[in-house]
């Protein structure tokens, strides 16, 4: 039986930690109980010295429910892997996670991507639309800027202004993190993507972008995710949906256009702030929210940002100089290195520009993680095989 207040313990000690830690005080229904941390020494005024534990053990013994937003998805493994095993609950705000291990781990408990960064804001928008009978054709993800290779220079400079460290700035900026976030709403959904990396149209106007996403999504048969660069945008998330033909003038008439591509936007996601309605969904008995579903279509390879020689080393992926990420589909590239799981590893091979790394390009360290995708990549592909896409 959950206790009132309900004790929380967070894994991580950033900015959607210190958010959660200030959000969970000023609530009524909510304490924190135990913040996980790797550090050596922790001076950070919204965590109280009490409260900072080293050991995940630490951590389950003194909480109830428990938010992994460490950003780390090896690290994340590790901690819900022992969390579940001891019945506690999981909400989430780790994408790269889900996309590796999450299909894993799914039915082992209660684990649920939380409300408030863009796969939970779309996740809430599409349980709304769905509940009035709007039947998504494309999930949208708008982005407001797109680099796919920046520099160490501008991305320090951003680090340093928001407070948000460097390769969670860089891995915004060049995709990475939009192409992780979608590839988890396309496997919770059961939809698909257009191409290898989405389409991404840039374009002045945000009708237009959502016009070509329209179009592309009927030419493909089937609902896809995707995002739209304008210059000028409102809203942080968006769906094109369908009604029933019934509908249509009642809809003209409340300001949703002619049709057929109806528009539902949510114009923020306010990340930290939104993790307490997951967490009164979670306390409350409701389902979750979104997970990477239990045979995934999609994942996010490894691409290369330049050349890469046999022997160099790179400490991390995500986030990097080096490498960035792009939405594939499994079956069609068996055998590439996702990009979560890009972590101090060597490269064993020339590797050009641009190219995807696949896992015997790479000396790969073993994890828990990568034991976990391994074991999904089989299912998808075996999967594959017992209905005749793949050989």
């Amino acid at each position: 039986m959950i206790k009132n207040p309900c004790v929380i313990g967070i894994v991580g000690t950033g900015f959607i930690a210190q958010g959660l830690a200030r959000a969970i005080r000023r609530s009524n229904d909510f304490k924190v109980g135990a913040v996980l941390t790797r550090r050596k020494k922790v001076n950070i005024p919204d965590f109280h010295d009490d409260e900072i534990v080293s050991s995940i053990d630490a951590l389950i013994e003194k909480s109830e429910i428990i938010v992994e937003c460490s950003g780390d998805p090896l690290y994340a493994t590790d901690v819900i892997e022992h969390a579940i095993a001891a019945k506690r609950k999981i909400v989430t705000m780790n994408s790269a996670w889900h996309v590796i291990a999450g299909s894993y781990y799914r039915n082992f408990g209660y684990i649920t991507e939380a409300e408030g960064d863009q796969p939970g804001s779309l996740a809430a928008l599409a349980e709304d639309g769905k509940a009035m009978g709007f039947d998504p054709l494309v999930y949208v993800n708008v982005k407001r800027f797109l680099n796919l290779s920046p520099t160490y220079k501008t991305m320090a400079h951003f680090s340093k202004m928001y407070g948000i460290s460097l390769p969670q700035v860089t891995s915004f900026t060049d995709g990475t993190k939009l192409q992780l976030e979608q590839a988890l709403v396309a496997n919770g959904f059961g939809v698909d993507i257009y191409r290898q990396g989405m389409l991404g149209p840039a374009v002045s106007k945000i009708n237009n972008g959502l016009d070509i996403l329209s179009k592309a999504a009927e030419n493909h048969g089937k609902p896809i995710v995707d995002y739209v660069l304008p210059q000028e945008a409102p809203g942080a998330v968006m769906i094109i949906a369908h009604h029933d033909s019934q509908e249509s003038v009642a809809l003209g008439y409340l300001k949703m256009g002619d049709g057929p591509f109806y528009r539902l936007v949510r114009p923020y996601h306010l990340c930290h702030l939104e993790i307490l309605k997951t967490l009164r969904r979670t306390v409350a008995g409701g389902n979750i929210l979104l997970d990477n579903g239990s045979l995934p279509a999609l994942s996010v390879a490894t691409i290369t940002k330049h050349r890469l020689m046999p022997g160099d080393r790179i400490k991390q992926g995500m986030g990097s100089f080096d490498t960035r990420g792009e939405c594939v589909r499994i079956l069609e590239n068996h055998g590439h290195l996702p990009i979560a799981l890009m972590r101090d590893i060597i490269i064993k091979r020339k590797i050009t520009k641009g190219e995807m790394i696949m896992r015997d390009d790479v000396e790969l360290p073993e994890s828990r993680a990568l034991q976990a995708w391994l074991a999904t990549e089989e299912n998808v592909m075996q999967t594959g095989r017992n209905i005749g896409v793949v050989n």
